[in-house]
């Protein structure tokens, strides 16, 4: 019965240390959204749900985790990429859920906050595949197929997800920052339809912020700052 042990137990093992990892990573892109790189990493392990040992022990300098969040991002927007390049449906609707998908990744706010910490090429070169020729296969294929006006380049795609996977300014009293970042972004890519195409049938996710939620989310920010003074 002894001799089934590590038999057994290697197994769990690895898996639990590929789950610890991935929490780590995750928990570390969201801190370094809100707090920036030199966020204490006694908040980065107590989101992740584990304990600093554990994160230590994966990421023994803050700057294997720096690289690790890093490639973690990029091989996830490749792989999401390749996923909508694959979709045999509707070029453009491929094309929103991957926008869709990197916006969830924060790319935009991630990558900046670490650029100068790590080395951009030796995290590409860890990346398999390369998503600009896939993201701009995708554009193409939208393109030819008519839904997309021809005008659009691939910096219109990327370059959008950069600016709406940023917070807004004071991000902690907006709570539904992330679900208008992707309401904004079905508005976008409704708009980069070519002229004369049908109006979107489906309604816009997220938080309708008219103008009395304006005024009640500016009146809020502004009891903040009094409060601060």
């Amino acid at each position: 019965m002894s001799a089934d042990l590590p038999t057994d137990a290697a197994p769990r093992m690895r898996a639990d240390a590929r789950r610890n990892r991935e929490q780590i990573l995750r928990a570390a892109r969201e801190v370094f959204v809100d707090e920036g790189p030199d966020a204490p990493l006694d908040e980065i392990a107590r989101r992740a749900g584990v304990g600093i040992a554990t994160l230590y022990r994966r990421f023994p300098q803050r700057s294997d985790l720096f690289r690790g969040v890093a490639t973690e991002v990029l091989t996830a927007v490749t792989e999401a990429a390749g996923e909508a390049l694959a979709d045999g449906g509707h070029p453009v609707e491929a094309l929103r859920r991957f926008m869709h998908r990197a916006l969830d990744l924060k790319i935009g706010s991630v990558m900046p906050s670490l650029l100068g910490r790590i080395s951009l090429g030796e995290v590409l070169d860890e990346v398999r595949g390369d998503a600009v020729d896939l993201i701009d296969e995708i554009l193409l294929r939208a393109q030819a197929a008519g839904q997309l006006r021809p005008d659009v380049v691939f910096g219109d795609i990327t370059m959008m997800i950069m600016r709406l996977s940023r917070p807004l300014p004071g991000g902690g009293h907006f709570p539904d920052d992330e679900a208008l970042a992707h309401r904004h972004l079905d508005v976008y890519v409704d708009g980069l339809r070519p002229s004369g195409s049908p109006r979107p049938t489906t309604m816009l996710s997220g938080p309708a912020v008219d103008a009395p939620a304006f005024r009640r989310l500016r009146e809020r920010v502004l009891d903040d700052a009094r409060a601060d003074d």
